[in-house]
């Protein structure tokens, strides 16, 4: 009995110092992203680089497959935390522990991700039920304290319980249903906020805050393409073929960070300005989504990278390495283009970059190029998108806003 007065009488001193608050909508002042969730992002870089550490061991289709799943997986746990942040981040002790907790819950997927299929599978499982749960608990909290958000919330709670029940129970059946409860998992989150962000303009998305939480992502997979320039170095030592590679690898990294930042993300941002933020309309959908292809891509690039200046410093470079390089561009460049077709609800023009990939990949197949030849001429190809997307942003043929 004592320590219960005693507890409580901690929380209310808690509570009268501000440090626990109710949460409360925080989609109507001027947001960009904490530090906290700038260190909760250092953990999904883990997993990522764990991802694409296993794709590098296995460079087939099976593996490409395997690994563009659990990505898939990955991605949506990230958006997910995003999505109630957006929302709801009112920064109190609950809030932070819960963001922890959630943290180390990534760092368990990133210990499990390599062998996420096979002999860790019960534990990635694990990791991503719990994240559910945590999830769960913010929702139940947000759902008690703004009760103009109730309808919408109650949604996210029916989609992330039913997540937690899929993946909790998967692990004790054969590894093809396994899979098939996972990707239902995914699926059926994926579509809550489809319905939920429609069913009530009370409820908004932060417009200014979501595509500054995008780009970031973007950026942490795109790390991968420039560790992978400095790891393949160095496991080739410094060979005059592997510095070659390297040299044209940097310039493709480089070409995909200033493309997306100053046209591609940019222009996408300004269209969603240009929808409004009171309702998720099409373009919110098409903009939140299409980060996922788009990111997958980035991360396919960067494991390829490391392959081929490793591979290049021992000789040939085999032709899955050169393909997924060049079919992570044409993947990047097509969901770039998709995207914002989406977002403005008209045919717009750079469909000819993701086919300039595409036929690089093509020839490539047939003439069996060096690597250094298809990376460079990749990477001359993101040159000419930057080159192009720069005239057309400074003659005002391209709007963009800042990321």
């Amino acid at each position: 009995m004592a320590t219960r007065r005693r507890t409580s009488r901690i929380l209310r001193t808690l509570r009268d110092h501000g440090l626990i608050r109710p949460p409360s909508l925080q989609t109507d002042e001027a947001r960009s992203a904490s530090r906290l969730e700038l260190f909760f992002d250092l953990a999904f870089v883990l997993v990522v680089a764990e991802l694409t550490t296993a794709l590098r061991h296995d460079v087939t289709v099976h593996g490409v497959l395997v690994f563009a799943g659990l990505f898939t997986t990955v991605w949506w746990s990230w958006t997910s935390a995003t999505l109630y942040a957006n929302r709801f981040d009112h920064d109190d002790l609950v809030y932070r522990l819960y963001k922890l907790a959630s943290m180390a819950a990534v760092v368990g997927l990133a210990a499990s991700a390599s062998e996420a299929t096979g002999s860790r599978l019960a534990m990635f499982a694990g990791c991503q039920v719990a994240l559910r749960l945590l999830l769960l608990q913010q929702y139940a909290r947000a759902y008690r304290a703004v009760e103009d958000a109730r309808p919408v919330v109650r949604l996210y709670l029916i989609g992330t319980g039913a997540g937690v029940v899929l993946w909790g129970i998967s692990p004790a059946l054969p590894r093809p249903l396994c899979f098939t409860l996972w990707a239902a998992a995914v699926l059926l989150e994926i579509l809550v906020p489809l319905v939920a962000t429609r069913s009530s303009a009370e409820v908004p998305l932060h417009m200014e805050h979501l595509p500054e939480r995008l780009a970031l992502f973007v950026i942490l997979v795109l790390g991968e393409s420039v560790a992978a320039v400095a790891n393949g170095l160095r496991d080739a030592a410094w060979t005059g073929a592997a510095v070659a590679v390297a040299v044209v690898s940097f310039v493709l990294a480089a070409g995909l960070w200033w493309s997306y930042f100053d046209l591609a993300g940019a222009g996408a941002k300004r269209l969603l300005d240009r929808a409004g933020g009171r309702r998720s309309e099409l373009a919110h959908d098409v903009f939140v989504y299409g980060q996922l292809p788009l990111c997958l891509s980035l991360a396919g690039i960067g494991a390829a990278i490391e392959l081929g200046v490793v591979e290049s410093g021992r000789g040939e470079v085999p032709a899955g390495t050169r393909l997924l390089i060049a079919g992570g561009v044409a993947l990047y460049l097509l969901a770039v283009s998709i995207t914002n077709t989406g977002m403005a609800r008209r045919w717009r023009s750079g469909w000819w970059w993701p086919a300039g990939a595409a036929a690089v990949a093509a020839v490539d197949a047939v003439l069996e190029l060096p690597a250094v030849v298809v990376i460079g001429a990749l990477a001359v190809l993101l040159v000419a998108v930057v080159a192009v997307g720069t005239v057309q942003r400074a003659t005002g043929r391209l709007a963009v806003e800042p990321l």
